[in-house]
């Protein structure tokens, strides 16, 4: 397997990408496609290789804006508290932490996102530390877990719940982003902020998308 090559992502990065802002969370600049099929055959034109994980990074996600947006409108729930944004993808949730004073580590087992995750938080201004480690091989060592758009596929969605639930009976802070796909749970999460995102475009086949922010409650 090829080893991960920085200077050809970076150029993926500048020319595939233009600087932008989520419609909800117009305070933070990311690097964004069009759409996520025209930039995942860049990717694997500009990388040289096919089969290549999606660039989700390059997307702004309609769970990441709700739950950006929960946490910047409600910084006292992360500032000063050791924070993880799970498959942070674009990393806005993991700037929109660092943004509202916490001490975040953004982890995504995909290294384009990594690179895509730092330049986006240098972009902003903040510090973010960011891992490719899969923190699911481990327990929780953090306040608050943030995790957002990771239930579109029935496998993930079963292991990333799961270690949640476990994280939240430990006293771990979870919140969650997500539409309401077919795989998020439906015991656990407790909506606490509901936001439409209009010209969904790239990330939604709707022109309108109804995004949710979640707090994760264990019950009994």
């Amino acid at each position: 397997m090829k080893s991960f090559d920085a200077r050809l992502f970076d150029s993926l990065l500048e020319s595939e990408t233009d600087p932008a802002t989520a419609f909800l969370c117009p305070e933070i600049r990311l690097r964004l496609a069009p759409d996520l099929p025209t930039l995942w055959r860049a990717q694997e034109r500009c990388l040289g290789r096919v089969g290549l994980a999606p660039p989700y990074w390059g997307i702004a996600w309609p769970g990441g804006q709700a739950l950006a947006r929960f946490i910047l409108d409600n910084p006292a729930i992360v500032r000063g508290r050791r924070v993880l944004d799970l498959g942070s993808g674009s990393g806005i949730c993991a700037i929109a932490a660092a943004m509202a004073g916490a001490v975040v580590c953004a982890a995504d087992t995909d290294r384009g996102a990594c690179s895509a995750i730092a330049a986006n938080a240098a972009s902003n201004a903040v510090d973010v530390s960011v891992t490719p480690e899969d923190p699911l091989d481990g327990a929780s060592r953090w306040e608050v877990i943030l995790a957002a758009d990771l239930w579109y596929e029935r496998f993930m969605a079963r292991r990333v719940t799961s270690w949640l639930r476990n994280a939240g009976e430990e006293q771990t802070r979870v919140l969650l982003g997500d539409p309401g796909r077919a795989y998020f749970p439906r015991e656990g999460p407790v909506e606490v902020g509901r936001y439409l995102i209009r010209d969904a475009g790239a990330a939604e086949r709707d022109a309108e998308t109804v995004a949710y922010a979640w707090r994760w409650v264990n019950r009994g």
